[in-house]
C-alpha cells in the first residue's frame, strides 16, 4: 500500500512538472534552501524521511522511521550529499535536486533516477534536534588544487 502511495505521489509530481518547469538547483542553491530548515518527503518505495539540516553539517531527524544517530550533510557544486556512520563503515548518498514550485525531486547523482519527493519546512517544526544527543561531522568534501570537489573515500 505504501509503495502504491509513493508511486502515485511521484506520478503526480511528474504530471505537475512540465519539462520546462523543473529547475535543477546548484549546490549553493541547495545549501541555501536546506540549511536551517527541514526537508520532509517520501522515498520512491513509499517510506518517509524528515531531516533538519544544521548549519554545522548535522542532519537530525529520521529516514524510514529510523532516527538519525550520526547523519551529516554537505553540498558539492551540483548536489547534496549525506553520510551516515563512522569513517570505516560510512555510507554516502548524493542527490541532485530539481524544484517545481513547492515540490523538490531528489535524483541519485550517478544514475539520475528519482529517489524521493520532498517539501521544505522552515526551521525545525518536528523538533528533531531534541530527540538525540548531538554528534560532530568530520567534513565529507575535500578540495583538489584548482577548486574541484570530490567525495572523501572515492
Amino acid at each position: 500500500m505504501a509503495r502504491r502511495r509513493a508511486a502515485a505521489l511521484i506520478a503526480l509530481a511528474a504530471l505537475a512538472m512540465p519539462a520546462s518547469a523543473a529547475e535543477r538547483l546548484s549546490g549553493e542553491e541547495i545549501r541555501q534552501l536546506f540549511e536551517g530548515n527541514t526537508v520532509s518527503g517520501r522515498y520512491n518505495n513509499g517510506r518517509p524521511f524528515s531531516e533538519f539540516h544544521h548549519k554545522d553539517g548535522r542532519a537530525t531527524g529520521h529516514n524510514r522511521h529510523v532516527l538519525n544517530r550520526d547523519a551529516c550533510w554537505t553540498t558539492t557544486q551540483e548536489a547534496v550529499c549525506y553520510y551516515y556512520g563512522p569513517h570505516e563503515t560510512r555510507r554516502t548518498y548524493c542527490f541532485t535536486v530539481e524544484r517545481s514550485g513547492q515540490l523538490y525531486v531528489l535524483r541519485t547523482q550517478r544514475e539520475g533516477r528519482i529517489n524521493g519527493v520532498a517539501t521544505i519546512e522552515p526551521g525545525d517544526p518536528h523538533r528533531h534536534t531534541e530527540k538525540l544527543p548531538a554528534w560532530n561531522c568530520d567534513g565529507l568534501i575535500s578540495r583538489r588544487q584548482g577548486g574541484a570537489t570530490w567525495l572523501a573515500g572515492r
